[in-house]
């Protein structure tokens, strides 16, 4: 009897017959036998066709294969210590399910633009393959990570009426008769989420209408962000360290060949265990500018090369503490010694792929919430339903959010965050 089977699962099934759907991702011929390059979503296995072996239509079928063809391939599995996988099968028979013809994308150079508008079949190659499993073992890490930890997952709403931030870098949209908006964050509902459940975390798509097309940014992106009540902003930085590493090391358990696969240099992942060093924004200024920075000075905000040179002189993720509260948001509370600094930390990534994490403890005092809503020109209104998390029953609580796809991007060693999710989108990208 032959069994259906799946690429990943053949060390199942040495020395027997199995039936696997696939496609042609190449093949080569040395005349009397075939070599088919297969994959089916799963992994990738050589089918060799042997033409003294097999029956004139089966070779017929090999021969008129062409580059992702569809098949069912039927063969017998044997061990290949020089295979990428350990296995080869040999072939007995093939069904042809469809013979593609003029294939775009081929093995030859092709052009980002060309790529991008061809993402759906781009999707198709190893390395794109590879970053995509990748990605998805992040999100279950994540979650086994937050749900081993006591967290519950919560949903916030993507239409929002206010902005999480202040900022005016939403995207509108009409809600019945009302004003709306694509949410930029979820972290305003995850608050009143802890106050009900305690720690939280949400999981969720947000969008950001940024005309920036850095390497870095994405118009919509995947944030993981937790809150977590009677929590104070040192045990906070415990939790987001502690998490990362959970996340890179359990990325190194289970998806090695795909780490090989997109060229990452695994050594610099191994590295990144807790703790992580920290370093305050006053040091981090003084650094800058020892090294010749004169582009930056206390009160301004770091750019990509100031993030990208502090974070070299670590070989694991960095955290800046301790911001002017001039540039950040309205929700941070100030430290209590220093109140023009807030209790917050940015997490910068090694190799310059930028912050990874931001986060804060949150203002839990109603009479300076109410200040900051002034100063920043919120609505009292539009945010009564915030300050009422203050008025009954307030409590010392921190969050933070990680930005999914930069963490993509760094952990694969990718050198645009475009490759981190299946259909980007970009400043000048909606289409597919």
């Amino acid at each position: 009897m032959t069994n259906k089977s799946v690429i990943k699962n053949v060390n199942e099934h040495v020395g027997e017959s199995v039936v696997i759907g696939c496609w042609v991702n190449n093949k080569r011929s040395s005349g009397k036998i075939q070599f088919l390059q297969l994959r089916d979503g799963t992994g990738y296995i050589q089918g060799v066709v042997v033409k003294s072996e097999v029956p004139e239509e089966v070779w017929d079928a090999a021969k008129s294969l062409t580059q992702e063809s569809s098949l069912y391939v039927t063969g017998i599995i044997r061990e290949e210590p020089r295979s990428q996988s350990g296995f080869e099968m040999t072939v007995t028979g093939i069904e042809v399910l469809h013979l593609t013809e003029n294939y775009p994308i081929t093995p030859k150079e092709h052009g980002v633009d060309f790529l991008m508008d061809h993402r759906h079949l781009w999707l198709r190659a190893s390395k794109q393959r590879a970053v995509l499993v990748i990605r998805a073992e992040i999100i279950r890490a994540i979650q086994q990570f937050f749900n081993e930890s006591g967290f519950t997952k919560v949903d916030p709403p993507i239409l929002t009426p206010t902005s999480a931030e202040g900022t005016t870098n939403l995207f509108h949209t009409k809600y019945f008769d009302e004003d709306a908006y694509l949410t930029q964050s979820g972290q305003l509902y995850m608050e009143a989420a802890a106050m009900a459940l305690g720690r939280v975390y949400s999981f969720g798509p947000t969008f950001r209408a940024e005309k920036s097309k850095t390497r870095r940014h994405l118009i919509e992106f995947w944030m993981i962000e937790p809150e977590m009540a009677f929590t104070d902003h040192e045990e906070s930085l415990k939790v987001q360290e502690e998490f990362i590493s959970f996340v890179v090391q359990s990325v190194l358990k289970n998806c090695r060949a795909e780490l090989e696969a997109v060229g990452r240099d695994i050594s610099k992942l191994e590295n990144i265990k807790a703790p992580f060093p920290r370093i305050t924004y006053d040091d981090a200024i003084k650094f800058l500018n020892d090294k010749g920075f004169e582009d930056i000075a206390w009160g301004d905000d770091f750019g990509a090369p100031h993030e990208t040179a502090i974070a070299e002189a670590y070989d694991k993720p960095v955290f800046i503490t301790h911001y002017p509260a001039s540039f950040k948001a309205f929700y941070m509370k100030p430290d209590p010694n220093r109140p023009e600094v807030v209790l917050c930390a940015d997490m910068i990534a090694p190799e310059g792929y930028g912050e990874i994490i931001g986060g804060s403890q949150r203002i839990d005092d109603p009479a300076l919430l109410e200040e900051r809503y002034k100063e920043h020109n919120l609505s009292m209104d539009s945010y009564k339903w915030y300050m009422d998390l203050r008025t009954y029953g307030s409590v010392p609580h921190s969050g933070f959010g990680l930005g999914l796809e930069r963490t993509v991007a760094w952990i694969c060693g990718l050198d645009h965050v475009r490759e981190t999710i299946p259909f980007p989108r970009t400043l000048y990208r909606l289409y597919p």
